[in-house]
């Protein structure tokens, strides 16, 4: 089965901001990436906007949305407010209409994402946040630990995919093996209790070309993988053509 791969382009926008000007182009690179075989282009606008910004959205918006069969992808936390030049999280995905919505509880303070939703919690909060989203068209997917009460309760609120965080199984493959075998158990158990009710399932979070076909293999109903860090990182090593074909054939394998 192909899962379709998603470009995360936050670090190129990290690399951009850390000079005046406008040098890497964010939307050159997410055409390059589309020219060698993305399926999707993924950002994470944070309100701090430490690398994708704002203003970059809707430039992305427009570009992916004239090429057929590839999905923009804007994830953030819905309760992001408004800051500086930031709009808010919901205006910003309202006035970009992306194909899929991804929710994810991260805060200003966290350096990347690193849990998913508690849905005891929040549940209550997102959702009419998540019908409001399906209203303007978008797919709905949230954050999430491979938890299977707290996916069936993704399930109740109406979402229409997860995104399961990967971080941990990327951990333990680097460093501890020995815990690989129940992290992977634990994965496709809860992939396949999504699947059972009616959920996609997609996979993000310190994916890259040495551990996705473990993940992938695991989780054989994987449909979309977001990966931005380790592309990037790869690009300098491979250059950008030679690195996506890399990852293309790892999501096709």
């Amino acid at each position: 089965m192909k899962t379709a791969l998603s470009i995360n382009l936050n670090k190129i926008a990290l690399i951009r901001n850390s000079r005046e000007g406008n040098f890497p182009d964010v939307c050159a690179h997410a055409q390059a990436c589309i020219d060698h075989g993305a399926d999707g282009i993924t950002v994470h606008p944070r309100p701090d906007q430490r690398h994708i910004r704002a203003s970059d959205v809707p430039a992305l918006a427009e570009l992916v949305a004239g090429v057929k069969q590839v999905e923009f992808n804007v994830e953030g936390n819905p309760f992001a407010p408004a800051m500086g030049s930031y709009p808010g999280f919901m205006d910003l995905v309202a006035a970009s209409k992306p194909d899929q919505c991804t929710l994810v509880p991260d805060s200003d303070a966290q350096l990347t994402s690193d849990h998913g939703f508690d849905l005891t919690q929040s549940g209550a909060k997102l959702a009419p946040i998540i019908a409001r989203l399906k209203d303007q068209g978008m797919r709905v997917s949230l954050f999430m630990d491979p938890d299977i009460s707290q996916i069936e309760l993704a399930a109740k609120l109406g979402a229409d995919r997860i995104e399961l965080y990967t971080g941990p199984f990327a951990e333990a493959f680097k460093q501890h093996p020995e815990k690989l075998p129940a992290l992977l158990a634990q994965f496709g158990a809860a992939a396949q209790a999504a699947t059972a009710l009616g959920l996609g399932v997609n996979a993000g979070h310190d994916l890259n070309l040495h551990n996705l076909g473990a993940f992938r293999q695991a989780v054989p109903a994987l449909l979309e993988v977001s990966i931005g860090h380790a592309f990037v990182v790869d690009c300098i090593a491979l250059g950008l053509p030679a690195a996506m074909a890399a990852y293309v054939k790892a999501c096709r394998a």
